[in-house]
């Protein structure tokens, strides 16, 4: 089972875990936000509903997936077009979208401001 982690990362960690995979180690599967307030920007509820149906699903069309998700055809083809656009869908050669992973695990810390 492939997994990916949703977290929110500085840009030092982004970069050592970077220098590390060149230097061939194994890192794992990560869709990094700098910010809360850009991961949840990014991934609004609708999204999370978009990406929780396409987990493991395989490669979709746009009305496949709005049929599946009671969507209208439009919103959902902009929510994947915001998807593919920061890199966390996938288009396969006949235009497809997928999401490569069986899971997703989500990993973030809030601290007092």
């Amino acid at each position: 089972m492939s997994t990916v982690t949703v977290e929110v990362a500085t840009r030092e960690t982004v970069e050592r875990r970077m220098k590390a995979a060149l230097k061939g180690k194994s890192q794992g599967d990560f869709i990094s936000f700098p910010h809360e307030e850009t991961l949840w920007r990014t991934l609004t509820p609708k999204r999370w509903l978009l990406i929780k149906a396409m987990t493991g699903a395989g490669p979709l069309g746009i009305r496949e997936l709005a049929r599946k998700l009671e969507r209208d055809v439009k919103a959902v083809h902009t929510d994947v077009q915001a998807l593919l656009g920061c890199g966390v869908l996938d288009k396969d050669d006949s235009g497809k979208v997928y999401f490569p992973y069986d899971a997703v695990h989500v990993d973030f810390v809030v601290k007092a401001a």
